[in-house]
């Protein structure tokens, strides 16, 4: 997917705002501010699933798009491609989910579209949202401002949105049950943003994972990142799914987390300020960023070595957002 939008995609639309290739487009409005705008759409399988749905995945993913950027959400469009024949209820029971959600982050679904296409086109429903938000003043989040000597901070347990799909999809017998992450986290995210400058990048490791996050981060800011493998929290159900089906928990898509470079000198305050917020109570620090080798994230084992911590070739888990 990288390659087709750098090879592809980019050079027939290309322009200074897309060319940054972020989450979300910050644009410079006259007479001062920004405005981030971001778009996604949701083709999860199954559209249900233990801790959350389509519905509270498409206003969550939306919103944390806009956070990782710095911005305030405002407001998001909703469209949906329902395929002939879908159950009334079910899409009820999306739509009340949607506007749970919403609620929930302090935003409001204020325009949309809706097409029906014939039965076996669509695999049930899927949804696009897009969503605008304000940046405020001071705030930037991007690889260019990450330094050697900043922390790296991950809001809590990594792998529990893929597990949970791919545990419902497959059909598996867990004891322990495992629920997705899934959440909307600007009221996380704004708590971070007290420290002002000293936060300087955010990004939320959905596809690909915290592993696909780091090597944006490290490629975009031109320099190295430094993790330690016994910092990253994993929960036991987690690990053990993953060590039983030869999973990797760091390429395993999150959908209620965040991955935060701030200033090393400021890494416990933010470490005190995440855990201060529930969606937050689990995060730690879990590396730092090194002047080199540049675009290269090591991974610190639990024995003693060092690998290569690469971005993935292919999806472990298919169709999980």
């Amino acid at each position: 997917m990288g390659k087709l939008i750098r090879d592809t995609v980019l050079p027939i639309l290309d322009n200074e705002i897309l060319r940054r290739l972020g989450d979300s487009a910050i644009i410079n409005l006259e007479g001062g501010g920004h405005l981030a705008f971001t778009t996604d759409s949701y083709v999860i399988s199954p559209l249900f699933f233990p801790g959350g749905d389509i519905g509270r995945l498409a206003v969550s993913g939306t919103v944390n798009d806009l956070a990782m950027a710095g911005a305030r959400p405002l407001a998001l469009s909703l469209g949906m491609i329902l395929e002939e024949g879908f159950p009334m209820e079910e899409l009820l029971r999306v739509l009340e989910s949607v506007r749970a959600t919403a609620r929930e982050a302090g935003v409001e679904v204020v325009t949309g579209d809706t097409k029906v296409v014939r039965k076996g086109e669509a695999d049930g429903l899927f949804l696009n949202t897009s969503g605008i938000g304000m940046v405020p003043p001071g705030i930037e989040t991007s690889g260019k401002r990450v330094v050697a000597g900043d922390a790296l901070l991950v809001s809590g347990p990594v792998g529990d949105h893929g597990i949970a799909v791919m545990i419902q999809r497959e059909g598996l017998r867990i004891e322990s049950p495992i629920k997705s992450d899934v959440a909307p986290l600007w009221a996380l995210v704004e708590r971070l943003l007290g420290l002002g400058e000293a936060v300087h990048f955010l990004r939320d490791p959905t596809r690909g994972g915290l592993a696909s996050a780091l090597n944006e981060l490290a490629m975009s800011s031109a320099k190295g990142v430094e993790l330690q493998e016994t910092w990253i929290p994993v929960t036991p159900e987690v690990s053990s799914v993953c060590e039983l089906l030869g999973l990797d928990p760091l390429y395993i898509a999150c959908e209620g987390r965040c991955l935060a470079v701030v200033a090393g000198h400021r890494a416990q305050e933010a470490l005190e300020l995440l855990r201060g917020h529930p969606l937050g109570k689990q995060a730690r620090i879990i590396g730092r960023v090194l002047e080199g080798p540049p675009g290269n994230v090591i991974l610190r084992t639990a024995i003693g070595g060092s690998r290569l911590v690469q971005l993935p070739v292919g999806e472990q888990l298919p169709r999980i957002c």
